[in-house]
């Protein structure tokens, strides 16, 4: 792998040793997240990406983003960002998969578009060819994704989670399953990045405008998805990802 994508995971597996150590849930997100990184880092090493140095750079700008909202959680859960603070709040009670669900949320819905925007700058935007190449070489990460749900499933049962029809909505019940919710995130993810660069073409203010909107909806997803009642029901209705109001 290469020495960005080493530093990552060994920031990673710091935090999951203290987390774990302290029993903290969690851990169960950034488990399972140190262990998707390092198979986006095998497919980078395999060549799986037009252009695997700008995978690089966004796998760990993308992950920086939930890792320091970690690091903040730890040092004073009222600091960081609202769809965070919400899924962080989510206590011991919640069975693993109810935190690797929520931690998916905060992180695809409100940090993915922000990642996406700091590391496509204008002048790709402006370049069509190059920024279908960064659209494809976004969406290859589901592939990564799905081939992890086996292994994830038996990773969350052996941390204790009992499986249920309701629990397994990430589980790894059903991959197809699995591929659709990540096809209309990834959708609405990309929907939301091309909100943001064109705020950003605006200028800080109306940048800054439309951030806290994607901050808001996307804690409003969270908080949805804590409510008790049927978790899947809600998903099918409204689906996983969120969007940014017009204008």
């Amino acid at each position: 792998m290469t020495a960005p994508v080493d530093e990552l995971i060994d920031r990673m597996q710091g935090l999951l040793d203290g987390l774990t150590a302290e029993g903290d849930p969690a851990r169960h997100f950034l488990g399972t997240y140190l262990r998707t990184t390092q198979a986006v880092g095998a497919a980078i090493d395999a060549g799986r990406f037009e252009d695997p140095d700008w995978v690089t750079d966004w796998d760990v700008d993308f992950a920086g983003l939930y890792l320091d909202a970690l690091e903040a959680h730890r040092r004073d859960p009222a600091t960081p960002p609202a769809p965070w603070r919400a899924a962080f709040d989510t206590g011991e009670g919640t069975r693993p998969e109810g935190h690797v669900l929520l931690g998916m949320n905060a992180h695809i819905n409100y940090d993915l578009p922000r990642s996406l925007v700091r590391v496509i700058g204008p002048a790709d935007f402006a370049d069509p060819p190059l920024l279908d190449s960064r659209r494809r070489d976004h969406e290859r990460i589901d592939e990564v994704l799905v081939a992890r749900v086996g292994a994830e499933d038996r990773a969350l049962a052996a941390a204790g989670s009992r499986r249920t029809a309701l629990d397994r909505v990430m589980g790894g019940v059903n991959r197809a399953a699995v591929r659709v919710v990540l096809r209309e995130s990834r959708r609405k993810v990309w929907v939301n990045t091309l909100a943001l660069h064109a705020a950003r073409l605006e200028g800080p203010a109306a940048y800054a405008r439309r951030e806290a909107q994607l901050e808001a909806v996307s804690a409003a997803r969270v908080a949805d998805l804590r409510r008790s009642g049927p978790v899947l029901l809600r998903l099918a209705v409204r689906g996983f990802g969120v969007l940014l109001p017009e204008g």
